[in-house]
């Protein structure tokens, strides 16, 4: 008996020493990978640019995920609010015109875009969702893109390394292999609220200027997500989306 009580005084010890050490990127890694655990989850996505680089594509999103899952997403775009629904590696996205689409069908249709190899909004659309993470998936990396991360209050806070914001201005490379834009004056910031061991909340700035086809766009964009009713969330999905899947 006094064997087992020594053990398990010197296990709690070590387990004290463990979270004691840990560092503030570490619990915001934790608290992401226990919100991912969860059986759902909820969230809101703002984005402000008040110093420019809005673009067309940024907007409000509203998140619903299940663990091993759906995920469902309603993102409003000026006055146009898409539905998108997301499994695994699959998604379908709800069009105008053609109802329900896979993401492969939706790559595919031309219908907005201009017929002569320009931009199209649906592929661009379609390869952004193809790539989605959610935000327990997202924070996981945001911690390896700052120098590092210190409490500030009842937050934790860091500034972007050049190249961590870099990546987050960059789109990617262009279709075709063709090379990506040019950043310059990257730089930003990102903030994690915390509670009960799970991440609540999150806030991401970015800024530079991105220079694409000789054409130079300065960016100043916040993003903030807010996490909410986990374990209580529901995903229903149309059958109609499930078909495409």
């Amino acid at each position: 008996m006094k064997k087992y009580i020594l053990l398990s005084s010197m296990l709690f010890a070590a387990g004290s020493l463990l979270a004691a050490d840990a560092t503030p990127k570490d619990e915001v890694t934790t608290a992401a990978i226990a919100l991912g655990n969860s059986a759902n989850y909820s969230w809101h996505t703002a984005i402000a640019s008040p110093g420019g680089g809005g673009g067309r594509f940024n907007g409000p999103t509203d998140g619903k995920t299940e663990k091993a899952g759906y995920t469902f997403l309603t993102m409003t775009r000026g006055e146009v609010t898409t539905e998108a629904v997301l499994q695994g590696a699959k998604g379908a996205v709800k069009t105008p015109d053609n109802g329900w689409e896979s993401l492969d069908e939706l790559a595919k249709d031309t219908g907005n875009g201009n017929g002569n190899g320009g931009f199209n909004p649906n592929a661009f659309l379609a390869r952004a969702l193809t790539n989605y993470k959610t935000p327990d998936a997202l924070v996981t990396n945001l911690v390896d893109k700052a120098a590092e991360l210190k409490k500030d209050g009842d937050a934790i806070v860091g500034e972007l390394t050049e190249d961590g914001a870099k990546s987050l201005l960059t789109m990617g490379r262009r279709p075709g292999g063709g090379a990506g834009p040019e950043i310059s004056n990257a730089k930003g910031s990102e903030k994690f609220w915390l509670k009960d061991g799970l991440l609540v909340k999150y806030e991401l700035k970015v800024s530079g200027t991105v220079s694409f086809n000789g054409n130079d766009r300065d960016v100043d964009r916040t993003t903030t997500v807010e996490i909410k009713d986990v374990g209580t969330t529901k995903v229903e999905v149309p059958d109609e989306a499930k078909k495409k899947l």
